[in-house]
């Protein structure tokens, strides 16, 4: 398969960089491709794993002459990182990124571009709890979505070309306003995500059920809730800060729907929470059945331990 890109710049070599980068190189999508990290260890892990061809102690020289480049850090590292390597992007270049918030990335990115080049968000739905360059896979993107966010007068042809790559690396494409997408992810992962934080502090808080109980005797769904839990912290914490509107509208729905819920266990009304459990079963469901997940016990995640 001949490349889509020459040259590509990963700015971070976490989960999401590394998969991208095992997936490139398994399909052949570019022909070359280097990266930057912060830190010393991350950059030696990521080259000894063949991630890239070469690994650059600054983002200023792993930007040079590239054709894509994709800022995988958390989203209040990328303003100082869009100042640092705006000088030193190729005119043409494609500029895009893997934030899970699309209007605080474009709002720390996007004015620091030069005209010269197409800037692209992207957000691929497709994770796990792992992290770092050791945690990525070629895998992780088949039959996931990614969704684009461009700007009104982005190059038609820019978009095209990273929706196609990410078609090449498995994923489903497809586009979105800036503003929509933080209100979808707000309902579909963020808020999911602090309340999973939130019932495992509860656990931690609660005196009366010791560590080691809550430890070997978790149930399905605790278990999975401390699955979630166990996310990069610098990484939420990004995101709840820079998606703050969106994620308090629909906490503030959950609240509600909560309390009506406590009401109807309180006052013994079976058949407001069995409606409730059907309506809402009939979501899993459809999850299952658009091919987002499985009805097996683990969930159909890909074991990478």
């Amino acid at each position: 398969m001949a490349a889509i890109y020459d040259k590509v710049a990963f700015l971070g070599l976490g989960l999401i960089a590394s998969s991208m980068a095992r997936a490139m190189r398994e399909a052949g999508l570019a022909g070359w491709m280097g990266g930057h990290a912060r830190t010393e260890k991350t950059r030696k892990t990521a080259l000894e794993l063949g991630l890239v061809d070469a690994v650059f102690s600054t983002a200023a020289e792993a930007v040079k002459d590239a054709d894509l480049v994709v800022f995988c850090v958390p989203v209040g590292a990328m303003e100082q990182l869009a100042r640092e390597v705006a000088p030193h992007l190729k005119a043409g270049a494609t500029i895009s990124d893997v934030g899970s918030v699309k209007g605080a990335v474009i709002r720390a990115i996007g004015p620091h571009l030069p005209k010269d080049v197409h800037f692209v968000p992207a957000h691929p739905l497709a994770g796990t709890e792992h992290s770092g360059p050791e945690a990525g896979f070629a895998s992780l993107f088949q039959n996931r979505w990614c969704l684009m966010t461009p700007l009104p007068d982005t190059d038609e042809a820019a978009i095209r070309r990273l929706g196609m790559l990410w078609e090449k690396m498995g994923a489903k494409v497809d586009r979105m306003e800036a503003g929509h997408h933080d209100l979808v992810l707000a309902v579909t992962s963020h808020a999911p995500h602090l309340i999973a934080y939130t019932m495992v502090g509860v656990a931690d808080d609660l005196k009366r059920v010791t560590e080691s109980e809550v430890i070997n005797y978790s149930a399905a769904g605790f278990r999975d809730f401390t699955r979630i839990a166990a996310s990069d912290p610098t990484m939420w914490r990004d995101v709840f800060l820079n998606n703050r509107e969106a994620t308090l509208e629909i906490l503030g729905r959950f609240t509600e729907e909560l309390f009506d819920l406590q009401r109807a266990i309180r006052r013994g009304d079976g058949q407001q929470l069995f409606d409730y459990f059907t309506r809402t079963r009939a979501i899993r469901r459809g999850i299952i059945e658009a091919g987002q997940d499985t009805g097996a016990p683990d969930f159909g995640r890909v074991d990478i331990d």
